[in-house]
This record gives structure tokens, sequence and C-alpha cells, in this order.
């Protein structure tokens, strides 16, 4: 009886790791950088749906290695509940800290009400939540570390609106008059990044009136789904009608330029594209002039999560908000800059 529940829990435990609940990351011996004691990290990630999340989640583990933090480290695979089933396992394994990226905006009242009772501190990484009318995300959330979605949008529409007035597509150019027709691939709907970029877009491109939006649907952020949405808008009537795409992220983009160079047309040239993230896709992309601009998104997280995590257990002063530091570029400065590119 004995042997036989060893072997049964032995066959749990690899379950619940191929589940994506995730297995322990740094586990040797030692004490974690800047602490007099070896730290234990849960960290629920999204999942791998980009060249971007593949980024971040690499950089938090290469962090916790050079921490020397045990991260327990969960893939959610794109599923809100797989993130509940994950935080629910790091409050009963009692971890030090918990680091998550929300799938979505809400739903997460009840979770961070359990985390705040079970006394452990929360970093919420790249994408923010909204709580029911009078909660505040800082009395649950210990530290955000993240880019400003909401100002990475409104960037983009400053970078558009320059170049076609500047330059234009085949067709035509920004006169304050011609009306220029918007496509717009969204991320996954709710999602922290969807919700800012488009209300930083939206609230930018008002601006300007003669800027109208013809198409909108979400691709999910992946690249096969911006090409699939992609495709179908170049078979619609209103195809050769388009100017300008946005995309919420570069995937996205490079998905859709694969669909409109098989519907015939130029991208970068005919339909002018802009997007975000600044993966080492996007610069492939405008090197080779199919895509115009991408506004970065820095998902090289990892440290600041460790160092802010140590501040927190050590209880230093930290700022709730880390923000990112980040650039925009385009075909004047793409090839200077990509040698150095990190992801």
């Amino acid at each position: 009886m004995k042997k036989l529940l060893v072997a049964l829990l032995v066959l749990a435990a690899a379950s619940y790791g191929f589940a994506g609940g995730g297995g322990q990351q740094s586990s040797g011996g030692g004490v974690t950088k800047g602490m007099d004691r070896k730290i234990v990290m849960g960290y629920s990630q999204i999942g791998a749906e980009s060249e971007w999340r593949t980024a971040c989640t690499n950089s938090v583990k290469a962090a916790a290695e050079e921490y020397n933090v045990e991260l327990i480290f969960s893939d959610a695979q794109q599923r809100q509940e797989n993130q509940m089933q994950a935080i629910r396992s790091f409050i009963r394994q009692k971890v030090d800290i918990i680091g998550f990226t929300p799938v979505v905006e809400t739903g997460w009242d009840a979770i961070l009400q359990e985390i705040k009772d079970a006394g452990i501190p929360v970093i919420c990484v790249d994408r923010q939540v909204t709580l029911a009318a009078g909660k505040r995300q800082e009395d649950y959330i210990t530290a955000f570390i993240g880019s400003n979605m909401i100002t990475e949008a409104q960037k983009a529409v400053q970078w558009v609106v320059n170049y076609m007035k500047t330059t234009g597509n085949s067709k035509k150019k920004d006169d304050g008059k011609t009306v220029i027709n918007i496509a717009i691939l969204e991320g996954t709907t709710g999602s922290g990044a969807q919700v800012g970029r488009t209300e930083g877009w939206n609230q930018e491109i008002a601006k300007y009136p003669n800027y109208k939006t013809i198409f909108r649907q979400t691709g999910n952020f992946t690249r096969a789904e911006g090409q699939q949405v992609m495709e179908a808008w170049m078979k619609s009537p209103q195809a050769n009608d388009i100017d300008v795409l946005f995309a919420q992220n570069d995937d996205m983009a490079i998905g859709a330029i694969d669909a409109i160079n098989a519907a015939g047309k130029k991208p970068g040239t005919d339909i002018i594209i802009v997007s975000i993230d600044a993966v080492k896709g996007a610069f492939d992309a405008m090197l080779r002039k199919e895509l115009n601009a991408t506004i970065e998104c820095n998902p090289l997280l990892g440290p600041q999560v460790m160092d802010t995590a140590v501040k927190i257990l050590n209880k230093q002063p930290i700022t709730w908000w880390v923000e990112s530091v980040e650039g925009q570029f385009d075909w004047t400065n793409a090839e200077a800059a990509y040698p150095s590119r990190q992801y």
C-alpha cells in the first residue's frame, strides 16, 4: 500500500505540472540576492501567444535564476480559470510573493481578496485589472510593473497622422480634408492591453475627424488570427478603401502582412501599417519595407519583477507603478537599432 500511495502521489504531481500548474525553477540552495533567505515566488503567465509574451516569460525565468528566487511558474494557456487555479495553489503553498499577468481585466475581485487575506504581497505584470466600483487596485495589488498602454496607442496615432501628412500611401496624402480609412486589429477583448490601447487610440484619433474606422475586429494578439481577419477584409467590397492598418501588437500585423501580400497589395505602400511591441519579427518586416512603424512595449520585465519583489519583502519603499522605458521605430531607425534588439 505504501508503494502504491507513493506512486499515486508522484503521478499526481506530474499531472499537475503538465496541466499548466507549473514546476519549480531555481530550486538550488543559497539565498535570494538582497535577502537573508531564499524566497519563493508563484508566477502565473497568460500563455505564449506571441513573440512578446515568450520574451517576457524568458526574462522572468532568467531573472529568477539571477536573483536565486525559487520560481513556481504556471502557463495559463490563455484561460482565466487556469490562472485562478494556479494562484489558489500558490496560496496553499504559502509562497512569499505572487506575480501574475491577467488574461483579462475583470473578474479578479474574489481571488485578490483571497491573496490579501493570506497576507501575500502580489505584483501585477504587464497588464492591470479593473475591480468592482469603489475598490482600488492599490489596496489589493502591491505593485504594477509594465507599460502605459494608453500612451502607446496615442504614439501610434501621432506617427500615423504625421506620416500620412508628409508621405501618405500609394493612393493619397492627408491634407486635413481627405478621408483616411482605418482598419484596426484589436487584441484579446477585455485584456488590459486591448482596453488601454483602444482607449488611447480612440482618444487621440478623435482629434482628426477626417480619419474614419471602416473595420475593427479582434485578432486575439495572434499571428494566425491577424492573418485570418485581414484575409476576410481583403475579400470585402471595401478592401481597396483601407489606407491605414493599426494592429495592437506586432504578431497580428505580421499575419496581416501575409494576407495583404496574398491579395496582391503592397503592405507598407498601399496600406500603411503601424503596430505595437517592437519584437524582432517587426524589425524584419520594417527592413523589408512591409511594416511602417512599431511602438515599443518592453517585455524584458524580469529584473524589475525580482528587484521589486525583494524590496517589498524587505519592506522598502517602492513606486506602485514601475513604468517601462520605451521608444518607437520606423524605416528611419529600424536598421540601426536591429543589432541590439534582445527580443
